[in-house]
């Protein structure tokens, strides 16, 4: 049997973090089995599937580098399938035509409630002859559900779940306008593209227990079902907005790399020993659904923070360069010319070290950019005393004259005028940093002479010097 998951998210918003990680464990689990991972667009609800949400699962996926081996099947294009499915199943006696108006559906439900029942359709047209009903009368089209014993799912996460047939209701399949609903056109599309594993969010554990009777009626095999649970806040409580970031959108927004977020949301839930930081081969190696625990997982956005920070440090120079340009780009006060992006470039290896995001890595990268007068902030600004800008101009005579303009000896030279005049190396280095950047932080002073090259530095130091 060749393993085929999918994902099958519905394009009404962002891609939200528990579906992201859906998303990936669905991909690593038929990349660890040698199967394939398929995308399906549940895209029926027309008026809030537009071509811009479906447009941001693509990108978001895409950036995750989660990429489905299949061209993506869109929901809304099988609707005759799905009816071609209900209509066998009412043909065969399986299914019948419910002729209730909604009012006496809400009296059903009303009647329950107040006899202390959960508020279910009761079947009064499951024996019914349609002859009784009036004529041309709207219908639905429901599901006979086994009424006695109880129906048993084994799951892969969860363990074998069991549920009284006698809770479960008599389904509509299809609505009174022809159109088929969420459970019908699930199974159907898993069963018409070979689906050997529904893996998702326990929250469609009930789900999985009414599209049961769909396959069974059909006489079709189920797949392996495994139900992972929920991501909550730190706090324990549902995710939402109070904690802090939710979808993958905003996550790439506040600078996070996409290894840094696959890697995190697979140990969310998911363990293997000590393994901590895991590249996408060893994620597939490894990855398999026993080492899914049971119980919901909190987000640690510290935690996220610190694997970006080492993801980070491990990227390439010249692929963070090009998005601190990117981010950069439309700021009015830095230019962003080929000297500029070689600046950076240059510069990255001492950036990155410093940087937990990639936003953290633009601010850091901006005064590359920038040109005399620079603005210093209240930190800088006091540094750069009378004596401060006094030391600098005479400093300025010895870095015009080295060669190279490297920062070997930029070290070498910033060593001997410190050890000549009689100051700290730090007593140098700092109002000198200060006058490079503007902040009173930035990679190793040499390195950063360097990136700058010696015209830009002997201009900001004559900028500030006396």
């Amino acid at each position: 049997m060749t393993v085929r998951t999918r994902f099958a998210p519905s394009p009404t918003g962002l891609l939200h973090i528990g579906n992201a990680r859906a998303a990936l464990f669905n991909f690593l689990y038929a990349r660890h089995h040698g199967g394939k991972f398929l995308l399906r667009i549940e895209d029926t609800d027309r008026e809030r599937s537009t071509q811009q949400a479906v447009d941001v699962l693509f990108d978001g996926l895409a950036w995750m580098g989660l990429t489905p081996d299949e061209q993506p099947v869109f929901q809304s294009t099988r609707q005759a399938r799905h009816a071609e499915v209900a209509h066998h199943l009412l043909a065969q006696g399986l299914a019948y035509r419910c002729y209730c108006t909604p009012q006496e559906l809400q009296q059903m439900r009303e009647q329950a409630m107040a006899e202390g029942r959960p508020p279910r359709y009761n079947g009064y047209w499951r024996d019914r002859d349609p002859s009784e009903a009036p004529p041309g009368a709207p219908y639905t089209v429901r599901i006979r559900a086994p009424r006695e014993g109880e129906t048993t799912l084994p799951d892969l996460v969860q363990g074998e779940v069991r549920v009284a047939n006698a809770e479960m209701d008599d389904m509509i399949i299809l609505r009174a306008d022809g159109t088929p609903v969420y459970q019908l056109a699930v199974v159907v599309d898993d069963h018409d593209m070979d689906i050997t594993h529904v893996i998702r969010g326990d929250d469609h554990l009930t789900n999985s227990f009414r599209q049961a009777m769909i396959y069974r009626a059909m006489g079709w095999n189920l797949p392996a079902f495994a139900h992972l649970p929920l991501i909550h806040g730190p706090d324990g409580a549902k995710l939402s907005k109070r904690h802090g970031a939710q979808s993958v959108v905003e996550f790439r927004e506040m600078g996070y790399l996409p290894e840094a977020l696959n890697n995190y949301l697979l140990r969310l839930g998911w363990g293997h020993g000590d393994a901590e930081i895991l590249s996408r081969d060893e994620q597939i190696q490894l990855f398999d659904l026993d080492g899914v625990g049971r119980s919901a997982s909190r987000m640690d956005y510290a935690k996220l923070l610190h694997l970006n920070g080492v993801w980070l440090r491990q990227a390439d120079d010249a692929r963070l360069a090009n998005d601190v340009v990117e981010r950069l780009a439309g700021r009015p006060d830095v230019t962003l010319d080929d000297i500029t992006r070689a600046r950076i470039q240059a510069l990255m290896p001492g950036l990155k070290d410093r940087a937990k995001t990639l936003v953290d890595l633009a601010d850091s990268a901006a005064f590359l950019g920038r040109h005399v007068p620079l603005s210093f902030d209240a930190k800088a600004e006091k540094l750069l005393t009378p004596e401060a800008r006094t030391m600098l101009g005479l400093l300025a005579r010895d870095l015009a004259v080295i060669d190279p303009f490297d920062a070997p000896t930029i070290d070498a030279t910033l060593r001997r005028f410190a050890e000549h005049h009689g100051h700290k190396l730090g007593q140098v280095a700092q109002p000198l940093r200060a006058a490079m950047t503007g902040t009173t932080t930035s990679p190793g002073i040499d390195a950063t002479l360097a990136a700058l090259g010696r015209d830009e530095v002997m201009a900001r130091i004559g900028a500030v010097a006396q």
